[in-house]
């Protein structure tokens, strides 16, 4: 196995900083997927015991001004690899005024992902950083636990409000329960469209949006705890034109915290009592999130 691969452009460079920092503050350790066309970062804990799973899809061409890899084998070209999120958002923080970064596989008694970032220095001379990122291969017959999420058929699909806004409302909310629960109507004109704030409930606007799957328009998001949520059931809504998802308000709020990058389209899909799939896009980088409902 090989992988050899450098980053010249100032922008590419600090979008991938902005990655490395993003996935840090998901996960604690990952798994690296290189091919070929893509790296993945893969974090795949059971949704069925209610853990996250997590799928970031960099297309290298818009990267990388080199790429080099060889597989496993001819019919397998790919590693799979895994380490310590936080060791690469690290290695990648002496970046900020880097003149070109290159990452490689080595073995240096262990196996590592070598980090060599050359700095510009005040005289003309550069001078070079090295990380040694101590990785573990993931061999072979474990990659089918790897593979991209299967997105279920949501019951409603909508774009987001802004993801600081979101981040704003559950922090305050998560001092009221440790649950959230995310829902929305099924009917075509919900009948609010405005901000509300109150103690249990709060209804984040989308309404200059649309809704990806239908076009439907003037929509909003409703967050509130879980008991109000059942109260709200039954006494103010119909079950059969909603769908919610019942979730843990620190995963929400881990997934609200990590964001660095800036999506130019945030979806979330939601899966009446089963899960909810947030799917945030941006010309070079995409991140597919996955948060199970609790039982």
């Amino acid at each position: 196995m090989k992988f050899r691969a450098k980053i010249v452009d100032a922008a590419c460079l600090h979008q991938f900083t902005r990655v490395s920092n993003m996935i840090a503050k998901l996960a604690k350790t990952c798994t690296l997927r290189i091919s070929p066309n893509k790296l993945n970062f893969i974090l795949s804990d059971k949704l069925a015991s209610g853990g996250v799973s997590m799928w970031c899809e960099l297309e290298q061409e818009n990267f990388f001004s080199e790429f080099q890899m060889e597989g496993v084998s001819a019919e397998n070209n790919e590693i799979y690899l895994e380490l310590t999120s936080e060791n690469l958002s690290r290695a990648l923080k002496t970046t900020q005024n880097a003149r070109s970064l290159k990452i490689k596989l080595t073995n240096k008694h262990f196996p590592c992902l070598t980090i060599s970032v050359e700095l510009l220095s005040v005289s003309s001379s550069s001078r070079i950083v090295t990380h040694d990122i101590p990785i573990t291969i993931i061999p072979r017959r474990l990659w089918k636990d790897l593979q991209e999420p299967s997105v279920p058929d949501s019951d409603v699909s909508i774009y987001l409000p802004v993801l600081k806004t979101m981040r704003s409302v559950v922090e305050k909310m998560k001092n009221i329960s440790n649950h959230l629960t995310l829902s929305h109507s099924l009917a075509e004109s919900p009948s609010s469209t405005e901000l509300l704030s109150s103690v249990y409930t709060i209804n984040l606007p989308v309404s200059e949006l649309q809704l990806p799957s239908s076009g439907k328009e003037r929509t909003c998001l409703i967050l509130c705890s879980r008991t109000q949520a059942s109260e709200n059931t039954s006494q103010n809504r119909n079950p059969e034109e909603m769908a919610e998802v019942h979730i843990d308000i620190k995963k929400l709020l881990q997934f609200l915290a990590g964001q660095q990058v800036n999506p130019t389209k945030a979806i979330c899909n939601i899966v009446n009592n089963r899960i909810v799939h947030f799917d945030l896009l941006h010309e070079d980088v995409s991140l597919q999130y996955f948060i199970p409902a609790l039982s």
